[in-house]
């Protein structure tokens, strides 16, 4: 943990604080179906909302980064995020609910293009992927905390607990604002003594970045398979016998691995190359869930969350790492939008398609496609990434002329922290059907959101909550 710079660890204090409060992505489906008396097909509606605003507010949130700066953004989603907790606590209506989850799926993830911004504006690169990964291990700690005693603290009722999240997303904003400078590099001056404007970039624009836009399509496979699970584990499992609440001890693996493993891995993957580590992670994805095929009890489906959730955590700080390298620095913001919107599409996309094959070729056919897909995105990082990703990876750390020039000048960027993943309504169905009665936590479970798992900074590991509640809190808090 040494040799970062002091605002990072603000950042990170912040994220810690931001996720310990977590408590509306991991109780909303049950207080929607528990509370409120919606069905299950509402409570996935709703979270699958959630996913949905963050694919409108990763690109918007990289734009407001690069435009207006870092940390007015990172204040404003903030505030707004902690105003629809709040909200929460006292709407009913059911219109009134699904328009206050939507707008809090965008004030959320509009947030997250700018924290991967400002670690790339801080960090020099050779230490990046240690910051992202120290970041996204206090995303995972923070909402194992919320999982744990938002559970104990069930007494208090799910309307004190978003209040509570409100509290703590407004104090993660008052952190930003009083102990975190703004980041945003300035432009050059030119030589008339004026700073001379950067170039305004559209979503459209970034994506013409030909290695980027790679790399874009590549993560869009990682994150459907990797979002697969939180949806066709519960329902593969269901199928072969297993009781419903099996489901929540063998994803809760994913969570505990993440907080207790986080930081060996970073050792161990320090100074390793990009191309490299993206293919391991892929392959260790294609592994683990190739393998779930094989499983008939819960603790080989656990070796099977044990496998890929080792290649989640190389993946998501590398890949964040190597956002910051490639992008311009003048559009670090944008890049990290695109990418989290990448995610959440992905996420989104995952659950239906799962909820879709197993009722239909049947789970083998979905995770031998899921090993196929990730196998495929492997393939890929090293036949068209590996002249723009590879090379020694200390000669990236100063960012030169090519990647200032833009995407017309070739430069690339991938990943996101902490992608938020968002999942569809009709795999939510599907999933609370199959599950024979696992519940309103099933009901809501196909809706993915981290995070950012995104994140990420997609958009993002918060399986831990699924011991408390089933698939849908645990993707979507994601």
């Amino acid at each position: 943990m040494s040799g970062l710079p002091g605002g990072f660890w603000w950042l990170w204090l912040s994220t810690l604080v931001n996720r310990t409060g977590a408590f509306v992505l991991t109780f909303l489906s049950l207080f929607l179906t528990q509370e409120l008396g919606f069905s299950g097909w509402y409570a996935g509606l709703v979270v699958a909302l959630h996913g949905l605003g963050g694919i409108a507010g990763s690109p918007l949130g990289g734009m407001l980064s690069d435009r207006w700066g870092r940390r007015p953004t990172m204040v404003t989603g903030h505030l707004a995020a902690a105003a629809c907790a709040a909200s929460l606590a006292v709407v009913t209506s059911p219109w009134a609910v699904a328009a206050v989850v939507l707008l809090m799926g965008v004030a959320m993830q509009s947030v997250r293009p700018a924290i991967g911004a400002t670690i790339a504006d801080q960090v020099p690169e050779h230490d990046r992927r240690r910051a992202y990964a120290l970041n996204y291990w206090a995303l995972n700690l923070g909402f194992a905390i919320a999982a744990t005693g938002g559970g104990a603290a069930l007494f208090l009722g799910y309307r004190t607990l978003f209040l509570i999240e409100a509290v703590a997303t407004a104090l993660c904003a008052v952190i930003v604002f009083v102990r975190l400078p703004e980041t945003r590099p300035e432009a050059p001056v030119n030589a008339d003594g004026e700073r001379s404007a950067a170039p305004r970039l559209t979503t459209l624009d970034v994506l013409r970045d030909g290695p980027f836009r790679t790399l874009v399509l590549l993560s869009l496979l990682v994150c459907t398979v990797f979002s697969t699970p939180w949806v066709g584990l519960p329902l593969t499992m269901t199928s072969t016998g297993l009781a419903p609440e099996s489901y929540g001890v063998v994803i809760a693996v994913n969570g505990v691995v993440i907080v207790a493993f986080q930081l060996l891995v970073n050792r161990i993957t320090e100074g390793r190359s990009t191309i490299g580590l993206l293919v391991v992670s892929a392959l260790l994805f294609a592994l683990g869930t190739g393998a779930t095929a094989l499983a008939d009890t819960p603790l080989l489906f656990a070796a099977t969350v044990v496998v890929w959730t080792i290649g989640e955590m190389v993946y998501i700080p590398v890949n964040a790492a190597a956002t910051a390298r490639l992008a311009p620095v003048h559009a670090r913001g944008r890049y990290q939008g695109v990418m989290g919107m990448a995610w959440s599409v992905g996420g989104f996309v995952a659950p239906v398609t799962a909820g879709w094959v197993v009722e239909g070729p049947g789970p083998d056919f979905l995770w031998l496609g899921c090993a196929a897909v990730a196998v495929l995105a492997a393939v890929g990082y090293v036949v068209l990434l590996r002249r723009a990703l590879g090379g020694d990876e200390a000669a990236g750390g100063a960012e030169g002329s090519t990647k200032a020039a833009g995407p017309a000048g070739g430069a690339v960027a991938a990943g996101s922290a902490e992608g938020t993943k968002a999942a569809g309504a009709a795999g939510a169905a599907g999933a609370a059907e199959a599950a024979g009665g696992a519940g309103a936590g099933a009901g809501g479970g196909t809706a993915a959101g981290r995070v950012g798992r995104g994140d990420g900074t997609g958009e993002p590991s918060d399986g831990v909550a699924a011991a408390a509640e089933g698939p849908a809190t645990a993707v979507s808090a994601r």
